[in-house]
């Protein structure tokens, strides 16, 4: 099995070297050994990294992600876990669409002022609440 060096780990995955050396720190990644100074890592290296993305993508801490993998490498996700966050997920899109509906509103009220519109009104005393939401 031929190894990848991090400029090839990096050219076909998109995630730039500092990236691979922090993954690599917080034990998403491995590393197999160096040739002179340039990391090596095995092929399935490029999977990791698209689960990770995947992972990132769907709202996972990297902290999370870390624990989904074993000491080997292996992947382990439980589709419970997936399950509750994708049902997560759609309570985001929810109040996201609910929050563009009346920002959409705003901009076509005929009220003289956005501080003058009932559901302008609405989505300020929201605010407090979809803030705490995105920060948690």
């Amino acid at each position: 099995m031929k190894l990848l060096d991090i400029g090839e780990v990096a050219r076909r995955s998109g995630v730039p070297p500092s990236t691979l050396r922090f993954y690599e720190e917080a034990g998403l990644i491995r590393c197999s050994g160096r040739r002179g100074l340039r990391r090596q890592y095995e092929p399935e290296t490029l999977l990791q990294l698209s689960l990770i993305a995947l992972g990132k993508s769907a709202g996972f801490p990297l902290a999370d992600i870390a624990r989904m993998f074993g000491r080997d490498g292996a992947f382990d996700l439980s589709r419970e876990t997936l399950r509750t966050r994708a049902t997560e997920v759609d309570r985001q899109i929810r109040k996201l669409t609910a929050l563009k509906k009346a920002l959409d509103h705003a901009v076509e009220c005929p009220a003289p002022s956005h501080l003058e519109c009932p559901t302008f009104q609405r989505l300020l005393k929201m605010a407090p609440r979809l803030k705490d939401k995105a920060e948690g």
